[in-house]
């Protein structure tokens, strides 16, 4: 008899009878997705690991505590047998054949009556590769050709030409530190996707030479101000790009809500009543001292981090800084936008109890192959910014954390 290929269909479980038989890593990996799928899970299983458990005391399934039994599958849609037993995962097969119900076995491919396929997800697009024929399959050969599709429609690599899912509007992204490859994913589809991208200098810039030709790349710091403040000029580009019916991107560094005055923006577009989605980032404040070894908490060391600007001094009327106060933390702090001034800072944060001998590392040009990070107290971190030249972008990490890790290379 000829070998027919398997007919893909998805299943529709909300609120539907669902066994799973084992309680192992097998069940663990297949149960999440019948869970978001809304099934009606009963586990057969005299053991589970730790998760499936959990996912029972959760109330997310029903685990029955015991072996297999003949009429577990009854008034079942779908069974999942992966028990340990081969005899009990015939008998279920058997079972499940009776029953007509659709059954896959984890160990033996030639007796399911259904195979999973190798699924993921993106932005409401659900990606199912399977196998045609059940001799010769390779799941890690089914999981390659999903992962390649996945990360091309997430990164907007592989967009439908007829039917790019572009909508007017302004995408307001965190690019992260610096790296291209540390954008988020959803970040670097809506890149893929825009018409205009407005971007900070701070941004990831190799990432703008990967878009087409067609999208108009905007740097903000060139913005025309005329008779506005240049943050107003930046806002009145973003409102008059999205009036055309376009899709904007407002590509920003780190994350738009720390120091990057995303939330002023967004006011701006909402009075103007133009849509706009938030896409977080990975911010410099925590992502550049780990590139350069150097974690913000640490187990005996630091239990807190506080991050705050640098970009006015302590003794200027306008700091919002409570500089007495973060001196008499034991923490880690971290500071941005301060390398002009932190001989300031430190001799503010010294004549307020900090010993004069704490360590400051200053990292340039973080994530990127620039990076380099430099290493002072702060009684030296003023003369060692002369002397080593360290400029702008530079994340600033005080606090006993900048001795946990390795020595920095010299």
């Amino acid at each position: 008899m000829a070998e027919h290929p398997a007919y893909p269909v998805g299943l529709r479980l909300s609120g539907r009878r669902v066994v799973v038989l084992g309680g192992g890593t097998v069940a663990q990996r297949r149960l999440p997705a019948l869970i978001a799928a809304g099934a009606d899970i009963t586990v057969v299983s005299p053991e589970a690991t730790p998760s499936v458990e959990a996912m029972a005391e959760a109330g997310e399934i029903t685990w029955e505590r015991r072996a297999y039994a003949d009429g577990d599958l009854a008034e079942a849609w779908y069974a999942l047998i992966a028990t340990s037993d081969p005899d009990a995962n015939t008998r279920a097969s058997a079972e499940a054949e009776r029953h007509r119900v659709w059954c896959v076995r984890s160990d033996d491919a030639d007796q399911a009556t259904a195979w999973t396929p190798a699924t993921g997800h993106s932005e409401g697009v659900t990606v199912a590769v399977l196998t045609t024929h059940a001799r010769g399959r390779d799941p890690r050969h089914t999981a390659a050709i999903r992962d390649a599709v996945v990360a091309g429609l997430r990164d907007g690599t592989l967009v439908a030409p007829h039917h790019r899912t572009r909508t007017a509007g302004v995408a307001l992204v965190g690019g992260g530190p610096g790296d291209p490859d540390l954008i988020t994913v959803r970040g670097r589809r809506l890149l893929a996707e825009a018409d205009v991208v407005i971007a900070d200098r701070l941004g990831p810039r190799d990432l703008l030479a990967e878009l087409p030709p067609h999208v108009e790349v905007i740097d903000a710091a060139k913005i025309p101000y005329g008779r506005y403040m240049a943050q107003e000029a930046i806002n009145n580009a973003l409102i008059e790009h999205a009036k055309q019916g376009k899709a904007v991107v407002r590509l920003k560094g780190g994350d738009p809500f720390v120091f990057g005055r995303g939330m002023e923006e967004v006011q701006a577009l909402a009075e103007a009543g133009i849509p706009c989605t938030v896409v977080p980032g990975i911010s410099s404040s925590i992502s550049v001292p780990g590139a350069a070894g150097i974690p913000v908490t640490h187990r005996g060391v630091a239990h807190e981090f506080t991050v705050v600007s640098g970009h006015v001094a302590p003794d200027d009327e306008r700091s919002l800084v409570d500089w007495p106060s973060l001196a008499r933390l034991t923490g880690t702090l971290v500071i941005l936008m301060g390398v002009d001034k932190i001989g300031k800072i430190a001799e503010t944060l010294v004549a307020h109890g900090k010993p004069p001998t704490t360590p400051v590392a200053l990292v340039q040009e973080g994530t990127t192959a620039a990076q380099r990070r430099v290493d002072a107290t702060l009684a030296t971190v003023a003369e060692t910014v002369r002397s080593q030249d360290v400029k702008p972008p530079a994340v600033i990490v005080v606090g006993e954390v900048v001795r946990v890790g390795p020595e920095p290379a010299a």
